[in-house]
Order: structure tokens, then C-alpha cells, then sequence
């Protein structure tokens, strides 16, 4: 099965421009974490509720006047349509994240693909490498 066949192409988006506070409401509203940040079509980022709070609310920045681009993480892992469900989880398991952005050959954003679309398909066993390697404390992380 590939990323394609499992993928939600109806998606949010914030564009660079956008003040944090559009996205933390877009965040709110969606019941989401994350948005991709998209300028002409072009997936050129991802901003998290995370990078809101420690890139600005945590360093007295107003969230409104902040921009996504000065707080979005630019470097975005990525995959294609035509990946396997295998790559994704790979993919995953090794950037520590649960949502994976597909792009197509000219990095226009065209999917989603997350954790629980894995799940859904049927890839219990990729799914649980994937799960078990995200949720692997990082050595500077602390539990409550």
C-alpha cells in the first residue's frame, strides 16, 4: 500500500505571513498540533503549538504582531504519494514525529500522512516500531 492511498489531502494551512496567533486558532479550531506552512503552493515549513510557545511565548514575543516565519521550523521532513506506508513509518520513527507532510516533485504540499492513517491501514507492526521510537525520550527530555 503507499502513502497515497491513506494520506488526507483536505489540510489546513497557515502561510508564512500569518501572525502566530491565526495559527494558534487555526490550531484550536482544527483540534490539531501542527500546521503546514505553505507560500505559493510550496510546502516551506511546519509550525507546531510547541515552536509557538518555546520560539515566542517563552521569550516575552507577542503572538500577535510574531509572524509563522519567524517561529516555523523550515527544514521539514517530507515524503512522496508514491512511498510505501513502511517508508513513512521510517521516516517517522527516525525524525521523532507522528504527522509527515507528502509533497509532490515540485514540493507542492499534497498530503498529510500520520501516525493513526498508518494504524488505520493495517500496518500494526510498522506502526509499533514507528510509536515506540517517537515516544523515545530524547536525552535532554524530563518526565513529569
Amino acid at each position: 500500500m503507499l502513502i497515497r492511498d491513506v494520506m488526507q489531502s483536505r489540510l489546513d494551512v497557515v502561510s508564512p505571513s500569518e501572525t502566530l496567533a491565526d495559527a494558534a486558532r487555526k490550531m484550536r479550531d482544527d483540534d490539531i498540533g501542527s500546521l503546514p506552512v505553505v507560500e505559493d503552493a510550496n510546502l516551506i515549513g511546519i509550525i507546531t503549538d510547541r515552536d509557538i510557545v518555546v520560539r515566542c511565548v517563552a521569550d516575552g514575543a507577542d503572538p500577535r504582531s510574531t509572524t509563522v516565519r519567524e517561529a516555523a521550523s523550515g527544514d521539514v521532513v517530507h515524503c512522496r504519494a508514491d512511498q510505501s506506508l513502511e517508508d513513512a513509518s521510517k521516516i517517522m520513527a527516525s525524525a521523532k514525529i507522528r504527522r509527515l507532510p507528502v509533497i509532490d516533485d515540485d514540493r507542492r504540499l499534497v498530503g498529510i500522512v500520520a501516525l493513526a492513517d498508518l494504524a488505520r491501514a493495517g500496518t500494526s507492526t510498522a506502526t509499533a516500531e514507528a510509536l515506540q521510537e517517537i515516544s523515545e525520550p530524547t536525552p535532554h527530555s524530563r518526565t513529569i
